[in-house]
């Protein structure tokens, strides 16, 4: 067999991805793994010993990220590949779990045929990717990368008050490996979609080449309670209608902007949320995205200056707090055209594209050569149990991962 033969055990993989689906299942075909939970833990662990039975050296950083470490014929910096294992609350079985187990099924692809490469290759499982119990999300990948200071990350408070130091601590994995382990030659992260393209275009593979700008806020509006029924409208100071017309002018504002100008309001939490009572304080998430930075800017301000003039005009206090802010990225050029070619060569089409999503590859781009491979995901679902990518497309992008890694550890 010729290294151009060489394919993943797909029925492996898919068998891998159950396994680890039913650690957090819960009951809709769904997952829930929040990052530093027990089922984080019994996730990692599992993931730790499959790593191990694929000869792989594990270690674990003090921010808790995951690596498998192969070692290649020179002692050189390595090709890196990974993702995450940690889900949202309404987690499917697919996102971020599909780029660990592959970078892991890339591996045993080449242990079973004997090959070594010229450069190690490193599979990675990151901390927090998700964001869903602490914030920022690509924590454990933007630490690794510098952008986060450990102590800072260790500090960080979880939606449920519990500190990541101290939860690492609780769950074994506040590893001693060095922060950076390595700095790779090249990462590549294989992901689904997460979004309609692929599906609707009936295309097997993205070779990602650049990733949107992403911005989070928490706005609180303060106002005044009052009695519902006594209350005339020109009186009324309403944190709630305040919130409603926030989230009203961001659906507005992207459909103005238009090109891949999002925004969305995802959570609002009114107090003290009785029927009878006017509103005395709104909190509420904004998520605004672009692929262009100077455009991410105009909507942040568009959306600071329309707050001040509805504070003014509704008698009410509107303050913000960021909570993220990552501008956007380009990806390497010649490693997203190396992900098209082998596509090619495999025989599935392909297409290049923008990630609508915030992946660890983002952070990785920091430090070394990064892109993405996308497979399909079928309607465009994620975040969401119905989340589903279909077997012979999940093989076809870990067919072109591990082409990929094979030339650039070559």
């Amino acid at each position: 067999m010729t290294t151009q033969d060489l394919r993943i055990d797909a029925d492996a993989l898919l068998a891998r991805l159950t396994e680890l689906g039913r650690i957090g299942a819960t009951g809709d075909g769904g997952c829930c793994r929040l990052a530093l939970t027990d089922a984080d833990r019994a996730g990692r662990d599992l993931v730790r010993r499959w790593m191990g039975e694929s000869g792989l050296q594990v270690q674990v950083d003090p921010v808790g990220n995951l690596f498998g470490y192969r070692a290649g014929t020179e002692d050189t910096a390595p090709v890196m590949t990974g993702s995450h294992i940690d889900t949202v609350a309404t987690g499917g079985l697919y996102d971020g779990n599909y780029g660990v187990l592959s970078g892991l099924a890339v591996v045993q692809a080449l242990n079973r045929a004997g090959l070594k490469t010229r450069r190690p290759l490193v599979v990675a499982a990151f901390t927090n990717e998700e964001g869903a119990r602490f914030q920022p999300d690509m924590l454990g990948s933007l630490v690794y990368a510098g952008g986060l200071a450990l102590a800072a990350a260790h500090d960080t408070r979880a939606i449920d008050g519990a500190r990541l130091g101290d939860e690492l601590q609780r769950i074994g994995y506040l590893g001693n490996a060095p922060l950076p382990l390595v700095r790779p030659h090249a990462y590549v992260e294989l992901h689904v979609e997460q979004g309609p393209v692929l599906d609707a275009e009936g295309i097997t593979i993205g070779a990602v080449r650049d990733l949107q700008g992403i911005s989070w806020q928490e706005l609180t509006i303060e106002g005044q309670p009052n009695h519902a029924g006594t209350t005339p409208m020109r009186l009324r100071h309403d944190a709630g209608f305040c919130a409603a017309e926030l989230a009203c002018f961001l659906r507005a504002l992207a459909a103005e902007m238009g090109g891949s100008q999002v925004a969305t309001v995802g959570a609002i939490d009114l107090h003290p949320n009785l029927i009878n009572v006017i509103a005395a304080r709104a909190r509420l998430t904004v998520d605004l995205r672009n692929t262009d930075e100077a455009l991410l800017c105009q909507a942040e301000q568009r959306l600071a200056a329309h707050a001040a003039a509805l504070a003014a005009s509704e008698g009410v206090r509107i303050t913000a707090r960021r909570l993220a802010r990552f501008e956007p990225v380009r990806f390497d050029a010649g490693i997203a055209d190396l992900i098209a070619r082998q596509a090619a060569r495999l025989g599935y089409s392909q297409r290049p594209m923008t990630s609508g999503a915030g992946h660890d590859a983002q952070m990785l781009a920091r430090m070394a050569p990064a892109a993405m491979i996308f497979v399909p995901s079928v309607r465009g679902i994620s975040h969401n149990p119905a989340e589903y990518t279909a077997p012979g497309d999940l093989a076809a992008g870990a067919n072109v991962l591990l082409h990929t890694l094979l030339e650039l550890a070559s």
